[in-house]
């Protein structure tokens, strides 16, 4: 299954020694601005990675399985993207994605993410996926849009992130509009 090629990237599976380009991205107070978690340190991330390392193959409902965002024309580490098993019995599923800034507005989060769909809906069979971001993103809610993932809500003041309130914005798609789109 891995790695995942498309024309500009490889996706494969998050490792130890990719600690450094990990922190590269996740450091930056532009990347957290919008997630729960404020920049991060090498300890801090050095505790993620272990965590997100281990999995390689989503085999139980809660698992995340991330992946690094590799350029191949230059081998560079640019972002991650992860893929959560939200419910077994629903076939549900959630994708995500980080990019480090100097690589946005070139599509490769799209290219990265429509992979992700492609893997929740083709490969583990997921009836639905989500993407969730926060309100105020609007270069996520465009990224979603491109994919053809459909708003379905916006929450208003639903969370208490970071000493805010903050909005919440959810797209969606059906594995039945994936296949509609190939």
């Amino acid at each position: 299954m891995f790695p995942i090629e498309t024309d500009r990237l490889t996706l494969r599976p998050l490792e130890m020694h990719d600690l450094e380009a990990v922190h590269a991205f996740q450091s930056l107070p532009e990347v957290a601005r919008y997630m729960y978690w404020a920049p991060r340190d090498l300890a801090a991330v050095r505790t993620w990675l272990e965590g997100r390392v281990r999995v390689r193959e989503l085999t139980e409902e809660g698992q995340a399985l991330s992946l690094a965002v590799v350029r191949r024309d230059t081998g560079e580490l640019i972002g991650e993207c992860v893929l959560f098993w939200t419910s077994r019995e629903h076939r549900q599923g959630e994708i995500g994605y980080t990019l480090h800034p100097g690589h946005h507005g070139h599509g490769f989060a799209t290219e990265a993410a429509r992979q992700l769909l492609r893997l929740g809906f083709d490969h583990y069979d997921l009836h639905r996926l989500v993407a969730r971001a926060d309100g105020r993103n609007k270069a996520s809610a465009r990224l979603m849009e491109r994919l053809g993932l459909r708003k379905e809500a916006h929450l208003v003041q639903n969370e208490w992130v970071k000493g805010e309130w903050t909005d919440e914005i959810i797209y969606a798609m059906l594995q039945k509009e994936w296949r509609a789109l190939q």
